[in-house]
């Protein structure tokens, strides 16, 4: 009668990652095992790994990124401190990290400070109302809560001026737009010089682009590859690629055809990242949680053994990375422009 009762085995869990987090075996920004992970290193049901999470969630340690999984958040110095009502589940407090290998937490989770500080606006409010303000109040918002979240009404409320304010210094949105996507690749600008050879070079425009697409999710649905809109800051990167393979000898036109190609594989990868948060934000259910619920109708499917291939990856699983998902696409692709610049030709032609 005195033995007390039995630890449930989602809390065991859950203390044993805990651990891990505060012994710095997992640092900020790491990924946690994943519910199906979990599943399989503890030998617990689906419903306990989800548990598990949700839990870790609710104490503010860690938190999911759309397309990466669920990472550590930076937790304070004293535990104690990351409960429910201090540090909610989504907690902001840790900065972005590399885009590629450490999951790289996305500027939008980030508090949203209130534009206009004292270092760029004055006392008078409108006073101090500039162009630089309004596009930043605007990518704020847009980081924070999409870009369908941004009208010249909204960007006005933020900064504490009257909507008509803003058309002295844009003529619509569309304008603020372009204003807003020149901001933010300018905040990335590429190095001076370009390290020698053209793959190291693309190498280093390619990873600099996905970075930004990480930070700000809604600037690659935001560009547009067939009415390109004319945005100065990345201009510098349609130079680099076509100076990088022009100098290896590739004419013009198959060099800017390079370009695009590279260019939009990786936006066409970026639009995950504001679809999913999109989703995330009318579901409730970040992606892990959303794939439980379909787990039991997905594998009634391939139960019927039409799909071998599927049943033996869904068997092993299979944990979605789209940091992962993106270099391993590049380098596909700079292989085969290795290919066409005669570089790496194994086929023995």
């Amino acid at each position: 009668m005195g033995g007390g009762s039995a630890v449930p085995r989602y809390s065991q869990i859950v203390g044993e990652l805990r651990r891990r987090i505060e012994a710095g075996e997992l640092a900020p920004g790491d990924r946690v095992p994943s519910t199906r992970e979990i599943t399989r290193q503890w030998g617990v049901a689906m419903a306990t790994a989800t548990k598990v999470l949700t839990e870790l969630r609710r104490e503010g340690v860690v938190h999911a990124v759309p397309g990466v999984g669920t990472v550590v958040t930076a937790v304070p110095t004293n535990p104690a401190a990351a409960t429910p009502a201090s540090t909610p589940a989504h907690s902001p407090a840790h900065a972005p990290a590399s885009p590629v290998g450490r999951a790289a937490r996305p500027a939008r989770s980030a508090a949203p400070t209130r534009p206009g500080a004292p270092s760029d606006a004055t006392a008078g409010g409108q006073t101090g109302l500039t162009l630089a303000r309004i596009v930043r109040a605007a990518v704020l918002v847009a980081d924070a809560e999409g870009l369908a979240a941004v009208s010249m009404r909204r960007v006005a409320a933020e900064l504490g001026v009257a909507t008509m304010s803003l058309y002295r210094h844009v003529t619509d949105k569309d304008d603020l737009l372009v204003r807003m996507m020149d901001a933010a690749i300018a905040e990335r600008p590429l190095p001076t010089e370009p390290p020698p050879g053209w793959r190291k070079a693309l190498e280093v425009a390619a990873r600099q682009l996905w970075g930004l697409f990480r930070i700000h999710p809604w600037l690659a649905p935001a560009l547009s590859l067939t009415r390109p809109q004319l945005i100065t800051s990345a201009l510098a990167y349609s130079e680099w690629v076509l100076e990088a393979l022009h100098a290896r000898g590739l004419d013009d036109q198959t060099a800017f055809t390079a370009h695009l190609t590279l260019l939009n594989y990786i936006r066409g990868l970026a639009q995950n990242l504001e679809t999913e948060r999109e989703a995330e934000a009318q579901s409730g259910l970040d992606s892990e949680e959303w794939m439980d619920t379909q787990e039991s109708a997905f594998q009634s499917t391939l139960d019927g053994g039409r799909y071998p291939g599927l049943a033996r990856l869904a068997k092993s699983g299979y944990d979605l990375d789209l940091d992962g998902l993106f270099e391993f696409g590049l380098q596909r692709l700079l292989d085969g422009l290795a290919v066409l610049l005669g570089e790496g030709d194994t086929s023995g032609g």
